[in-house]
């Protein structure tokens, strides 16, 4: 699906033009070089199929979807930097006891920091936070929670999310999960045009192998 093209780019305003006397070929300077070349450099560019929608209503709620991804990735991008600096940090910290009390620190800066911001957040973009944890740190949040405090800190959180109809098990599955597959395209599209700071995740997918995927199931 990536099909891939090139253009030219003329970054520099002026396009010179030489006569080789051996090649006769014209020479090409840019902003990146000032010596005289054959060809200009070319700037690669990612394509993606091209999504359809059976209806206007379908597209609408594509790009409601979009917006809320829009919104609830950086905090989704922001948990996975912070996993990978508490575990670095904690792999440091010998004693367990130490340890629970820096997570516990840790968790009270979190609320303090974040607790207004993700309170706004709605139902529907709660969902898609939680599975873009999974997708950015390859654990459900359920799993992190129990990885990093305890057990019952989990079900507590579990039970409190339950209450309103979301899962900290959920996981993030395009290739199962239309609207996962949706939220996979808008990312992809986000990143290459520069919409959204990619960051690597932790649950790679073919986007590609994902459109056939979906185009044949949804036939």
């Amino acid at each position: 699906m990536k099909k891939k093209f090139c253009y030219f780019l003329f970054l520099f305003t002026k396009l010179c033009l030489a006569q080789n006397e051996q090649t006769e070929n014209p020479l090409f300077i840019t902003h990146e070089d000032s010596v005289p070349n054959s060809a200009i450099n070319l700037k690669e560019v990612i394509v993606y199929q091209p999504l359809t929608f059976k209806s206007y209503d379908a597209a609408r709620e594509y790009a409601i979807l979009r917006r809320r991804t829009f919104k609830v990735y950086p905090y989704a991008k922001l948990a996975a930097d912070r996993l990978q600096i508490l575990n670095e940090r904690l792999s440091s910290i010998k004693s367990k006891r130490d340890k629970r009390k820096y997570l516990k620190r840790l968790e009270k800066f979190i609320y303090n920091e974040f607790e207004e911001e993700l309170k706004k957040l709605s139902r529907s973009q709660g969902l898609i936070l939680i599975k873009l944890i999974h997708r950015q740190t390859g654990d459900t949040t359920h799993e992190l929670i129990k990885d990093l405090r305890n057990g019952l800190r989990a079900i507590i959180y579990q039970t409190t999310a339950s209450f309103f109809k979301l899962s900290l098990k959920a996981k993030y599955d395009p290739e199962n999960n239309y609207n996962d597959y949706l939220i996979e395209d808008i990312l992809l599209r986000a990143f290459a045009a520069g919409h959204l700071k990619e960051q690597p995740t932790a649950l790679n997918y073919d986007l590609d192998k994902l459109y056939y995927l979906w185009k044949e199931k949804r036939k």
